[in-house]
This record gives structure tokens, C-alpha cells and sequence, in this order.
């Protein structure tokens, strides 16, 4: 069994100044804060240096836009409060710039990257650093799975034990609000997710009951996790720079929230399946797929009038329970 490194397995004195921080790192655990504002960045000029040496360009098939803005990229890594204990998923790792701040760390990294020519330059700046672990592919196997290997490492941990896992990311506007629902649901042992997203779709994550933006992803954010945003991003600390803002997103996943695996799909279902019929009443919409004698019982205990968008997070669950009660 391996043993996880400690700040007397890596030399100060090495050539690598990575090598020289992840000591100080190891050797000082209450200065990590301090160390994140000396550790380099990518910028602009970097990123571009780098794709045009190797005769590439931002990809608009995989919406990529390179996070630019070297104070935002520490932010996205200090919202994870990171200690020896994690490990960390990144989703979307494209030219590595976010990759850097966290290579200083002795946590296992696995990046995912579905650019096969950006895999290759992850693999190569990050060949020497034996606690990443870079995979080209896309992160969705489908709409509701991830991919088989991401499943793997987050299930069956790494060489030691299963430690719990924290996502900080950049995420790729086409596939952050499946790669969040995923993970939140289905991965108990994600226990923190950090990351830059769409404003529109932070907005949602976020969104109170009764307003537009309120809906499934709304409820079972919020209702899995404690959902904080950080910061607003500004599109022009993006290259290429999108067409709208974006956020800083942080998810702190709740002890204990459903005691079985069979009332979190019993609390999703019922969420996702109300909202399909947003206009309808509650009583209307649990019509589609509940019988008679639990829509009754469930309308004992809620106006069967109000529309869905009308709950709250904490109605939705005692709701969810009332369905599997009388199943």
C-alpha cells in the first residue's frame, strides 16, 4: 500500500518550484492560504503562446473559454478549503491553469478533458506529478451516467482509502448543469463542488421559490446541498470571451438528508416529474403518475391548488416522503 507523501518526501531544494511549494505546503498546512497568492498562473498571453505553438485554437464544438483571471482561478481553489485528506475532481482541465493551483497539493487529482489535443498537453506538463491523473474523455457516458472511469476512481477511491472527494472546476457551459445533478445525486462521497458556471444557470441553482428560475435543479441543489455563490464572473475573464457572465458556485453537500438511496430517487422523481407540468396545479400534476388514494393523501397535508414552483425545498421533501408512505 502506498504511502501518502509527507513534506519529508519532497525536496526543497529540487529544480521543480512546484516541487519546492508542495514542501512548504506539507511542511505548513496553516499557510496554504498564503502560498495560493505566490503560486503562477496561466494568463492570456500563456494560453495562447501555448495553442499556437502547437498549432491549435479554442474549440467552439467544446465551449471552450479559458478562465483568465488569476485572482478568480484562486478563488475557485480557496472556496474548496482543501486539506491532505481530499481528493480532487476537475472537470474540463483544458491548457491546465486551474490544474497549477492545485498540483502544489499532495491530493490526487484526476482531470478530465474531452479536447484530446488539450489531454495530450495536460499529460505532458503534468507528466512528473504522480498524484494527477489525466483522462481524455467525455465526462458523460449520457444524460445520467458519467463516464465508466470517472465513476470508478470516484467510487472506489485511490490506493489508500476512499477519501471524500471535492470538485473544483471550470466547467464547460454545455455540460455543467448534467455533470452537477450527476454528481450531487448519485456521489455521495463529492462532498464539496466548486465551480465557474453560466450566470442564467447559477441563477437557477440558486433561485427562490416563486420566481422563474425556480425549478427541479433549484430544489434538489439546494435541497442535497448548501448552496452559496462566491462571485460573479465577468465575461472578460474569459478568452475567448463568452457572450454572458458567469458565476462562482459553491455546494456543500448535508449529513443525512433521505436515510436510503430509494427516497433521494423517490424525492428526485417526484421534483422532476411536477415540473414537467409547471402550469398545472399540485393536484393536477401529481395526477400523471401517482394514483388517486396518494394524490388524496398528499393533498391532506397540501393545498392542491398551488402550483409547484410554490414550495419550498422543505415542502418538497416532507411531499416526497408522504409519496413513498402511501406506495
Amino acid at each position: 500500500m502506498a504511502k501518502r507523501p509527507t513534506w519529508r518526501d519532497v525536496r526543497p531544494d529540487s529544480k521543480s518550484p512546484y516541487n519546492r511549494l508542495r514542501y512548504t505546503w506539507l511542511a505548513n498546512p496553516l499557510k496554504q492560504d498564503v502560498l495560493m497568492d505566490i503560486l503562477p498562473v496561466q494568463t492570456k498571453r500563456d494560453i495562447e503562446a501555448l495553442l499556437m505553438g502547437r498549432g491549435l485554437r479554442p474549440r467552439k464544438m467544446f465551449g471552450q473559454h479559458f478562465l483568465i483571471d488569476g485572482n478568480l482561478m484562486r478563488l475557485l481553489v480557496e472556496s474548496a478549503n482543501l486539506v491532505p485528506e481530499n481528493r480532487i475532481l476537475e472537470i474540463g482541465g483544458a491548457t491546465g491553469g486551474l490544474t497549477d493551483l492545485l498540483v502544489a497539493s499532495v491530493n490526487p487529482v484526476f482531470v478530465v478533458e474531452i479536447d484530446r489535443d488539450l489531454a495530450l498537453v495536460l499529460k505532458e506538463r503534468f507528466a512528473d506529478h504522480h498524484h494527477i491523473t489525466v483522462l481524455h474523455a467525455d465526462v458523460l457516458q449520457n444524460k445520467h451516467t458519467l463516464h465508466q472511469e470517472v465513476s470508478t476512481w470516484l467510487v472506489n477511491g485511490d490506493s489508500q482509502r476512499r477519501r471524500p472527494v471535492k470538485m473544483v472546476a471550470n466547467l464547460p457551459y454545455e455540460v455543467a448543469t448534467l455533470v452537477v445533478m450527476n454528481l450531487v445525486i448519485d456521489y455521495p462521497m463529492v462532498e464539496r463542488l466548486c465551480f465557474t458556471v453560466q450566470w442564467e444557470v447559477g441563477q437557477r441553482i440558486t433561485a427562490r421559490p416563486d420566481t422563474k428560475d425556480y425549478g427541479p435543479l433549484s430544489i434538489i441543489s439546494q435541497t442535497l446541498c448548501d448552496v452559496e455563490t462566491i462571485a460573479r464572473v465577468p465575461s472578460t475573464a474569459f478568452w475567448p470571451r463568452p457572450k454572458i457572465d458567469s458565476s462562482i458556485l459553491r455546494m456543500v453537500r448535508k449529513a443525512n438528508v433521505f436515510d436510503s438511496r430509494e427516497k433521494l430517487e423517490a424525492f428526485v422523481t417526484v421534483v422532476r416529474r411536477c415540473f414537467e407540468h409547471r402550469r398545472k396545479t399540485l393536484r393536477g400534476a401529481l395526477g400523471y403518475f401517482l394514483d388517486r388514494q396518494t394524490i388524496d393523501a398528499v393533498c391532506q397535508e397540501f393545498d392542491g391548488q398551488r402550483r409547484p414552483q410554490t414550495l419550498s425545498v422543505q415542502e418538497w421533501v416532507l411531499l416526497s416522503k408522504l409519496t413513498t408512505q402511501q406506495a
